[in-house]
């Protein structure tokens, strides 16, 4: 009996010395800007979070087309993980909303915009199938001229083949975010090729706590393994490539908060309970097991917010435009759709604390062009490595992340195209892909989410002082 009631005060003092150590260091403001998190929690918690969350349900942001079929370009694929958890059920043809099935071009075609709900499937086809009749000489130019700088504009991500017939469309509410059990050297490898190869390091410098560097794998602890000599590394580096590294450390705190919120906790008959991990999450973020990383990289998770943040408020005027519709074939929930989403974007344009772009890139012109087009495809790089993840769901949900942050910083760096775009016509200047403003606002409602959960788990420890 005493035992357990040691056992139990014991527990009881560390979550409350847990608690203390992160609220002490996860507070303030960031790196590289002069914003400070709680105003972030703030902003968040009360007024982005439960709009993006209803924003995400709807029809045009269920639904992703993607290629999860792709043979990794960089090394030999493993196979795929055979734990069910890791399958992704696609969306049956049937399922998805017609005005989503039948492509760009409707979206911006008022002549078609009407409610389809109540036609028969052969109706529907037909209405969309004359589409192109209703369209001035004026647009269908202006379409193709858009087409043509789509396929030659500089992404800074590698985008998935929509045509192919292993792109394929993903419910991702039936598809949720969550731990699959994939884990060990196979992901190492894919967060290893990212951070190693990609993240402007020499190989010289070793990131903390990495499992793969030669003197963790022999079972020896480098005596600067608290990070001094990385860090010692990473503030000497220009602010683009600190910025880059920050962001790729950020996404990575965002995925692993939301595997260690939507933890597999009991499965029995006809009984799978999901819920928060307070364990797995003290592993990765806990000051002291973490030793010191957990808390820089739950601040690279604000940062990435800020970024992705930024870019939705610089974007604002591109769905302003009266003809850019959300189109899915339902006049009434489209028009919904898109209140809500620019309700969603004037709220981060009053966000007073935003990163400030202009920064970055801002040095000698040739030099500056230079290091932009090495951070394009650096991170574009990336997004290929994505294709290498061996579990389909933490593949899914990759590639749709990396391509949402991918879009923001197309946006961010596209300021002069967005300010001269065209009222009232299509801009081969500036444009969206359905699939990018899918993964745009997607990809920011993780990190949204990322946020909250990290409240849920604060309250959470504080409740077991």
């Amino acid at each position: 009996m005493s035992g357990n009631i040691c056992w139990t005060w014991t527990t009881s003092l560390l979550h409350l010395l847990y608690f203390g150590l992160l609220h002490a260091k996860l507070t303030g403001v960031l790196d590289d800007c002069f914003c400070d998190v709680e105003s972030i929690d703030v902003f968040n918690n009360f007024k982005v979070y439960p709009l993006i969350r209803k924003l995400t349900a709807r029809d045009f942001f269920r639904y992703y087309k993607v290629n999860l079929k792709r043979p990794c370009p960089f090394w030999v694929d493993e196979g795929h993980c055979a734990i069910k958890d890791c399958h992704v059920e696609p969306c049956p043809e049937s399922k998805i909303p017609v005005g989503i099935k039948s492509g760009n071009y409707n979206k911006y075609s008022k002549a078609v915009n009407t409610d389809l709900s109540d036609l028969t499937e052969c109706e529907q086809a037909q209405n969309l199938g004359a589409i192109n009749s209703t369209l001035s000489n004026q647009s269908k130019e202006a379409f193709a001229d858009w087409a043509r700088h789509d396929d030659a504009q500089d992404h800074f991500c590698e985008l998935d083949d929509e045509t192919s017939p292993d792109a394929e469309y993903v419910d991702l509410m039936l598809n949720p975010e969550r731990y699959t059990g994939y884990k060990g050297p196979s992901a190492w490898r894919v967060w290893n090729s990212i951070y190693e190869e990609n993240c402007f390091k020499p190989r010289s410098v070793y990131r903390p706590l990495n499992p793969l560097a030669p003197v963790r794998a022999l079972g020896l602890v480098p005596g600067d393994d608290d990070g001094e000599a990385f860090y010692n590394w990473l503030e000497g580096l220009c602010l683009e490539k600190r910025v880059f590294y920050r962001l790729i450390s950020g996404l990575h705190s965002s995925i692993n908060i939301h595997l260690c919120a939507e933890y597999l906790l009991e499965e029995g008959w006809g009984k799978t309970v999901w819920g928060p991990n307070m364990q797995e999450f003290r592993r990765r973020f806990d000051p002291a097991e973490a030793k010191g990383e957990g808390t820089r990289r739950l601040k690279n998770l604000y940062f990435l917010y800020l970024i992705e943040l930024r870019a939705l408020s610089k974007v604002a005027p591109y769905f302003d435009r009266a003809f850019v519709n959300l189109y899915t074939g339902n006049m009434r929930e489209d028009t919904s759709t898109k209140e809500l989403l620019l309700q969603i974007l004037n709220e981060t344009k009053a966000f007073p604390m935003h990163f400030d772009e202009s920064s970055m890139f801002a040095g000698h012109k040739i030099e500056a062009k230079t290091l932009k087009e090495e951070f394009r495809l650096h991170f574009k790089n990336i997004s290929r490595i994505m294709d290498c993840v061996g579990c389909s769901k933490c593949r899914l949900w990759g590639k749709l992340q990396t391509q949402g942050l991918g879009t923001a910083l197309k946006i961010l760096f596209s300021e002069k195209e967005i300010k001269n775009l065209p009222e009232n016509t299509p801009s081969k200047g500036f444009q969206l892909t359905r699939q990018e403003i899918v993964a745009l606002l997607n990809g920011f409602s993780r990190l949204a989410t990322s946020i909250k959960e990290l409240h849920n788990f604060r309250t959470l420890l504080e409740e077991h002082r």
